[in-house]
Parts: structure tokens; C-alpha cells; sequence
């Protein structure tokens, strides 16, 4: 059952005092995606709702320095909603948060103002961007070690499992924050799942990633289970992926459809993926954001390796479903190399840049690759012009601090911030003593 649709101040503050709300958490990001929350009681809402709510900057990832300190969070009253399991006699409830400068203009460290940013200027020409991720996670026993709850494989039915269980108590979670679901199963890996989200204009959809995976490890952790977003947590078989379906819309008009093209792809379309293929080592840094992701993008594994498109291979960085008569509006293309622990408002957001450069700079796109290619040779896909996206978070840094596009996309301060935080990350790892290490080469050196 979808809550109560505030759309207003006046309907936030009549739900809380209505159905006698206790608490009210102020929901936004840091740049690498970690939820960030602090709570406000009722008497403080009428002011939090028209001035927003003061707090300490510089101690948020990638926000501003000690001297720059103080920002402002101010509520959408659209995103609340109450949060499932504290619903009861006093319910609790949550709004996701604009964050502002101290005279109120938009704060340029903010996550969701770079995604607003970017869809303002589409909004301009009249077109909305929708965007359908779908997140694959691991539940294991615990965090300490990566040991799974289940041996099942892929679509595998096992209505008794506990992850099955664990699936429907999070589907009904989400329902009831007005998530809508399209479907859940089991993955590809032991005790690896997936549940879709039916797909929804950018913004929204932002706001409902970072529910979706807060949900997901409530529910578990209610359950005495660990479920991870990790790209990469187990050695040997697949890493979790989040795969982006997305299309760009004129009112009701599919943009993407074109029912003359052999595709039914428009040159719009075209130039989308265009976009994307030659702009994804740029992007890569974003969309897949930590020193593990880059063990998930690996040849063997069904995540995608090599910057290419088709329409039924898999293996391909970009997939175009196939056409279906009398689904025009279903015409989109799905962006595989994402994984599900990035920050979903600059994953859409460099997403969406590299597309409408390919369009408004009307890139050529190369024929369709449908062979396997990982059973290609190195010169056939060299013959075929196949470029491959960058091995590790280093080599991806290096293409991310060279872009223009992706700076544009950012501003300069989460760009910088960004790519500063990953220098860290990539120097703590590079001189880190793993335990490969010590059992390999410490008995024979």
C-alpha cells in the first residue's frame, strides 16, 4: 500500500501532526554515496520545513572545509514517507534533503544538486530521463566473512529459503515508502539477489537507490543476516553488478524509438550510445567508484569488459532489449558496467552527460558486436576497433582527472573532491600487505 503523497510543507505538517509522527530524519549524501541522516523532532519541523536545518559541513565526505563549515538542509517534502519499521504507535518519518549555502542557494558539494543541475537543462528542452538500475547484493551470516545463506543459483525456486523470505519482507518494505517493484529473484552466484525497480524520472529514482539499499540491509539486518552491496566479496564467481536501463522522453513520445530504423533506434538513440562508449573510461571512476569494483570487471564473469554494444550479448558494455510491437515506449538501453555501490545521483548524472554529448555532437555509432567476445582474440577485437575499459581504480582516476566532460558534469568542487578521494583510497591500497601476499611469498622469499 503507497503511503500518504505529500506534495507540499502544509501536507508534511498536517501528516505529522495527524497521525502523531515522533521523529522526522533529514536524508541526504555524502560525494561517495554513504547515507547521512540526523533527526528533528515535530516542534522543530515548521521552521525546518521553511528555513531548513543548520549543520556542520566539514565533517561530510567531500563537503567544506572547517572555515566554510556551516550548510543547510532543506527537506522535499515529495520524498516523505514513513519508514517501515518504525511505523507503529509513533511513527517515524523521512524526507530527502536539498543542501544549501548559508544565503540559500544551492550548495555545489551536494550530490543531488549536480543530478537536479543536469535535469534542469534537459527539463529546458522539454525531455525527462528515466532511468530503471537493477541491484544485485549478497546476503551473508555475517560482516566479518563472506559466508553465504543459500546455494542457489540463477531464477533458482526455492520458496523456503530464507532468501526468498528476506526478498518478499524487503518487496513489502518498499511498497509501503512507495517503491514500486517490478520483480525479484535469485541470481547468477550463491546467495546473491536482485530486485528491480520499476524504472522512474532520474532524480526519483536517485532518492530511491539509496532507499532501496538501506531497505535491503535493514530487513536483513532484522533477520540476524548481513546483505552487502560489495561489487566483488567473493573470489571465483560473479561480482554484483547495476545494470542502468534508461531512455530519454518528450512528453509521452519515446525519444529513442524509431519505428523506420533496423534497430527501431532514432539517431538520438545512436548518439546516446555513442556517447556513452566513447566517454565510459571517463565515467568508469564514478559509476564504479572503489578499488574492488575493478576485481567485479574482470573477463569470466558476465560483467562487461569491453566498451561495444549489441542487442542480445550479454557480454557487451551496452545492451539495446530487443524491440517488442506495440512496446515503443519500452525502447531503452541498458548501461551494464555500473555496480551497485556507487553514488547513484553522479552515476546517472555522468551517465546522462556522456549521452547528450554523443547526441548533440552527433558521434557515430560502430556496428553491434554480438559474438561472445570474450572468445575473441586480442587482434580480432583489436580488428574491430574493441577498446577495453580501465583494469583498476588507478588507471581509472587517470582517465577521470583528463576529462572535461565529467568535470563539466560535476562542477569543480565534487570533481576535484572526488578524484582526491580516490587518490587516497588507491595509495592506502597500493601499499597495503595483503594476506595473498603473505602466504605466497613469504615461505619462499
Amino acid at each position: 500500500m503507497v503511503q500518504f503523497e505529500c506534495k507540499t510543507r502544509e501536507d508534511v505538517m498536517k501528516y505529522v501532526r495527524d497521525k502523531n509522527v515522533s521523529f522526522i530524519q533529514y536524508w541526504f549524501t555524502d560525494v561517495l554515496g554513504v547515507l547521512k541522516s540526523f533527526a528533528i523532532t515535530p516542534s522543530e519541523l515548521e521552521e525546518g520545513m521553511t528555513e531548513g536545518m543548520g549543520f556542520d559541513g566539514s565533517s561530510i565526505e567531500g563537503f567544506a572545509r572547517i572555515e566554510e563549515s556551516d550548510m543547510i538542509a532543506m527537506p522535499d517534502p515529495e520524498t516523505f514517507q514513513i519508514v517501515p519499521w518504525r511505523s507503529g504507535e509513533n511513527p517515524v518519518a523521512r524526507m530527502f534533503c536539498n543542501v544549501l549555502n548559508p544565503d540559500g542557494s544551492s550548495y555545489e558539494g551536494d550530490p543531488r544538486y549536480i543530478l537536479r543541475r543536469l535535469l534542469k537543462k534537459i527539463s529546458d528542452k522539454g525531455y525527462t530521463f528515466y532511468v530503471g538500475p537493477e541491484l544485485e547484493y549478497f546476503y551473508f551470516e555475517n560482516n566479518e566473512r563472506p559466508k553465504g545463506i543459500d546455494n542457489a543459483g540463477y531464477f533458482d525456486a526455492r520458496p523456503l529459503d530464507m532468501g526468498a523470505d528476506l526478498r518478499r519482507q524487503t518487496i513489502f518494505a518498499l511498497q509501503s515508502l512507495g517503491i514500486q517493484v517490478e520483480y525479484s529473484h535469485h541470481e547468477v552466484a550463491p546467495s546473491q539477489h536482485e530486485i528491480d525497480l520499476r524504472y522512474d524520472e532520474a532524480l526519483r529514482m536517485a532518492d530511491k537507490t539509496m532507499t532501496y539499499r538501506l531497505v535491503v540491509k535493514e530487513i536483513a539486518r532484522q533477520n540476524g543476516i548481513y546483505a552487502t552491496f560489495m561489487p566483488k566479496p567473493v573470489f571465483g564467481i560473479n561480482g554484483s553488478g547495476m545494470h542502468v536501463h534508461q531512455s530519454l522522453f518528450e512528453g509521452k513520445k519515446n525519444l529513442f524509438y524509431d519505428k523506420n530504423d533496423k534497430f527501431h533506434l532514432s539517431a538520438m538513440a545512436k548518439g546516446y550510445i555513442a556517447g556513452i562508449m566513447k566517454h565510459a573510461s571517463e565515467i568508469i571512476a564514478i559509476t564504479n567508484q572503489w578499488v574492488n569494483s575493478y576485481k567485479r570487471l574482470v573477463p569470466g564473469y558476465e560483467a562487461p569488459v569491453y566498451i561495444s554494444w549489441a542487442r542480445r550479448n550479454r557480454s557487451a558494455m551496452i545492451r539495446v532489449p530487443m524491440y517488442k510491437p506495440g512496446k515503443e515506449t519500452a525502447t531503452r538501453i541498458e548501461f551494464r558496467a555500473p555496480d551497485p555501490a556507487c553514488n547513484p545521483y553522479l552515476a546517472f548524472a555522468v551517465m546522462l552527460a556522456a549521452g547528450l554529448k554523443g547526441m548533440e555532437d552527433g558521434y557515430d555509432l560502430p556496428d553491434p558486436i554480438e559474438e561472445d567476445i570474450f572468445q575473441l582474440t586480442d587482434q580480432q577485437k583489436k580488428d574491430r576497433g574493441i577498446e577495453t575499459l580501465p583494469g583498476n581504480l588507478y588507471a581509472a582516476i587517470m582517465e577521470i582527472e583528463k576529462s572535461e566532460l565529467v568535470r563539466e558534469a560535476l562542477g569543480d568542487h565534487i570533481f576535484n573532491k572526488f578524484i582526491e578521494n580516490k587518490k587516497i583510497e588507491w595509495d592506502q591500497y597500493r601499499t597495503h600487505v595483503s594476506q595473498y601476499e603473505i602466504e605466497k611469498y613469504l615461505p619462499i622469499i
